[in-house]
């Protein structure tokens, strides 16, 4: 068979832009057998312009076995990548390892381990589940920065005898050309590694204003964001809407709270996705924008995944914005990137409410004998609010900067993230003060 005809040959070549792929190891053979090329097709090119690498598992060559001579081109590309500072999309589709190899197969998959470790931090990595991802390999495709899988194809499972097809990914596509574009997506928006800037011309208007009445959650973020490109990541888990967008050119990792989904209470599933994307953004240099409409915990939280959430916020020292733009109760006020866990600017909207418990549990706690005939619940509620629960109370506090018009969101954000683009962490560097003359 033409070894630029196989199925694998041609996956790779559709991710990077017409004519650019350049074949790396093309000529290796399945290791013992000078006759097969190597299951595994690795190489460059471009996307949108933009270097990145890319491997595919080839189901025409020896079912996309993995083997020593596999795992050898897999880190000549990660060499090359790192190396070059570009990303790497890895296409995951493969019945399994050449168990006849023995030992050597397990070797290869540590040195695969490796060379991804490496890359973490330094480079995105995205991985694509086409196929069959099994085992090992499985294990190593969740060290990717994101994953991409496609719904019709995707079979995942560690063992034989277990089945995860309900893994939870960063996309779920439809098909095969749906997840391609979806990773070539990621690669245009994201920097090409930890030294990268981002940032573009966005051609809308920064200083736009935006009605953001009875929008939460992904709603909210669409009309914000600009031309309102939102790309979500990990869309099934509810209550906490994440994903990437860019605010006046700038690129922010984003984290929404959705109201409508259990009035936006943080969980255990929701923590724990809210701080990988603090993480990775960390990682990358990208800005945080968080916007907070939520309750609190739900009743399924977990403390080791709302510790999580706290140390992502609290130890990243990328840019943060927050704004509050309905309800902020307890935790939901304090998780979701206040300024006392780290936040370089935090707003509210008019009218937002920040308060340590539901102003319907603080009367009912601490304000019932007040209620009477002539002064009902609504109405010890609604000073229970105005007292200890409004946006104001907490910027004489200092713990909100200040507190704007719906309409100017936007604006404000913008207008923060321009302010923090060249953050430096702590004092930066400097020969010696001014010395009086």
């Amino acid at each position: 068979m033409d070894k630029n005809l196989t199925v694998g040959y041609q996956k790779t070549a559709s991710l990077f832009d017409a004519g650019s792929f350049v074949e790396i190891g093309a000529f290796i053979k399945r290791s013992g057998d000078d006759k097969a090329y190597d299951g595994i097709v690795c190489g460059y090119g471009s996307i949108s312009g933009k270097l990145a690498f890319a491997f595919v598992q080839d189901s025409d060559r020896t079912k996309g076995a993995f083997d020593e001579a596999g795992a050898k081109k897999i880190e000549m590309l990660y060499d090359m990548a790192i190396k070059n500072g570009a990303p790497v999309i890895g296409v995951f589709d493969s019945a399994g390892a050449a168990v006849l190899d023995g030992s050597a197969t397990l070797s290869a998959y540590g040195r695969f381990i490796a060379a991804v470790s490496r890359a973490s931090g330094v480079i995105p990595q995205i991985a694509v589940f086409d196929g069959i991802c099994t085992g090992m390999a499985l294990t190593i495709a969740n060290m990717f920065d994101l994953t991409v899988k496609v719904a019709d194809k995707a079979e995942l499972y560690l063992k034989a005898t277990s089945n995860s097809k309900e893994q939870f990914c960063s996309i779920e596509a439809e098909n095969e050309a749906a997840a391609f574009t979806a990773a070539r997506e990621l690669v245009e928006i994201l920097p090409q590694n930890n030294k990268d800037d981002a940032s573009g011309m966005s051609g809308d208007d920064a200083g736009r204003a935006v009605a953001i009445d009875g929008l939460t959650g992904k709603a909210l973020i669409e009309a914000l964001c600009d031309n309102g490109k939102f790309i979500e990541i990990n869309a099934r888990v509810s209550g906490i809407v994440t994903g990437f967008a860019f605010f006046g050119g700038r690129l922010c990792g984003v984290i929404a709270s959705d109201n409508t989904c259990d009035a936006g209470k943080i969980g255990f599933i929701g923590a724990k996705k809210a701080a990988d994307i603090i993480s990775f953004c960390d990682r990358f240099g990208i800005s945080i924008l968080t916007l907070v409409d939520s309750e609190g915990l739900c009743d399924c939280a977990c403390p080791v995944c709302t510790a999580a959430l706290a140390s992502a916020y609290a130890n990243a020292t990328c840019a943060k914005v927050t704004a509050v733009v309905g309800k902020a109760y307890g935790a939901g006020f304090t998780l979701l990137g206040s300024k006392a866990i780290g936040a370089d600017i935090e707003i509210a909207t008019e009218g937002a409410v920040i308060s340590v418990m539901s102003p319907e549990s603080a009367v009912a706690f601490l304000m019932n004998d007040q209620i009477s005939a002539d002064k009902s619940r609504a109405d010890v509620e609604a000073e229970w609010c105005e007292k200890y629960a409004s946006a104001t109370c907490a910027a004489e506090k200092g713990d909100i900067d200040d507190i704007i018009s719906p309409e100017t969101l936007r604006a404000r954000i913008c207008s923060a993230l321009y302010m923090l683009a060249v953050k430096a962490d702590g004092i930066p560097e400097r020969k010696y003060a001014r010395t009086p003359l």
